[in-house]
């Protein structure tokens, strides 16, 4: 490398493939529980991951801020939620009548702060107000910016190595420092 020119990939090097990574942020702690890491991050992947997570206090409140991805509004996290929250009603059938009618109707459900297990939508474009985006990006800089696994299976184990490092050494609630002040061009 030298100053002003692009990185280099060596001629060598070879793709492993991806994980995928859904971890929940606790704004309190500042640490990050039941992460799930895995090939895929399917509607499937998104609902086992919070009802895992609930389970780690089956009676307790949880709210879930996540953003307007479409496995986030799904039929099958709304049904789950349901059963969750011990709601018995008949949720409709998807794409036809109901609760499970189509997203807008699934999401007025899942936000329902009746719910001991609810969800909180950003807006749209609107990433910066998640605080576990800015988890994500502590994890792009310190772990797998440059790095180099030889497998999926241990890019999973370093990063799930990672989360243990964080929670125990880094963990802390992030300060929002912005005032509302309008940036200056």
């Amino acid at each position: 490398m030298e100053s002003g020119k692009l990185e280099a990939v060596e001629h060598e090097y070879e793709r492993h493939g991806t994980q995928a990574i859904i971890a929940n942020f606790e704004v309190a702690t500042g640490q990050v529980i039941s992460p799930t890491v895995g090939d895929t991050r399917t509607e499937e992947d998104f609902v086992k991951h919070i009802v895992a997570t609930v389970k780690t206090e089956p009676q307790g409140q949880w709210i879930f801020i996540c953003d307007q991805l479409n496995t986030h509004k799904a039929a099958t996290l709304a049904q789950a939620i349901a059963q969750l929250c011990g709601i018995e009603e008949d949720l409709g059938v998807k794409g036809k009548s109901g609760i499970l009618h189509n997203m807008i109707s699934r999401a007025t459900f899942l936000q329902d702060e009746n719910h001991r297990v609810r969800f909180v939508y950003t807006p749209k474009h609107c990433s910066w107000l998640n605080q576990v985006e800015i988890w994500f990006s502590i994890l792009s800089r310190r772990l797998l910016k440059r790095g180099n696994f030889k497998s999926t299976e241990e890019l999973k184990q370093r990063i799930l190595s990672f989360i243990d490092f964080f929670n125990n050494t880094l963990a802390k609630p992030f300060r929002w420092t912005y005032i509302g002040k309008p940036l200056m061009i």
